[in-house]
């Protein structure tokens, strides 16, 4: 699968890492008024229940063999066809979000 990097151009997926679910996940905030059970159940949703769709997903690729940077990947995951590549940088200012880094 090729990876057309909006940086660097076409690299092969090989050098690019797969973390998963590009969409934005909330972590759980901790609040004292729920019950231990409760709050043992959020987290559990929170780091393994995830969609696995079939078709059209945003995933999040590293390109930890090449500049490192961080891309949010349009790809149909049944075609495996990847129709947007964007920096996850650029994605998430547009969110409203710095991703870490100031402007």
């Amino acid at each position: 699968m090729i990876i057309n990097h909006p940086l660097l151009g076409p690299r092969d997926a090989a050098e690019f890492t797969y973390l998963g679910d590009a969409n934005l996940i909330n972590r759980p905030e901790y609040d004292p008024q729920n019950r231990p059970d409760d709050l043992i159940q959020q987290f559990h949703d929170y780091l393994y229940i995830r969609e696995n769709p079939a078709g059209e997903h945003r995933e999040l690729w590293f390109h930890e063999q090449g500049d490192r940077s961080w891309l949010v990947v349009t790809r149909n995951t049944l075609t495996h066809e990847i129709t947007k590549v964007e920096l996850a940088r650029d994605v998430a200012r547009q969110q409203g979000r710095d991703g870490g880094t100031k402007s």
